[in-house]
């Protein structure tokens, strides 16, 4: 199993909206994605905010049977249509993928 992880950090401001409303379509386009491809084992989008004090603003914690799995989601089209958006309201990203 590949554990797929990424962190992002939002704009203030991007694209005429604020830095909440980026991250709720954020994470509504990242679960636009959750089953586009089989071998998805677990998908989720978490929000920073609240009484946390956060680094990052976005989470997405994601689980594939295998490699394969993880590379043909990586070049779904549904999933390279939210990049650009992402990439253009995003100030910091960081990623991890590990196999367990």
């Amino acid at each position: 199993m590949i554990k797929h992880i990424v962190f992002w950090q939002l704009k203030d401001e991007a694209n005429g909206k604020s830095k909440q409303e980026n991250m709720q379509l954020v994470k509504e386009k990242l679960l636009s994605c959750a089953n586009v491809v089989p071998g998805i084992v677990a998908f989720e989008v978490g929000m920073g905010g609240g009484k946390l004090q956060c680094t990052y603003d976005v989470a997405l914690y994601s689980a594939f049977e295998n490699e394969a799995a993880l590379d043909a989601y990586q070049v779904h089209p549904d999933h390279q249509a939210i990049k650009a958006f992402i990439g253009s309201v995003v100030s910091a990203r960081q990623c991890m993928d590990y196999e367990v």
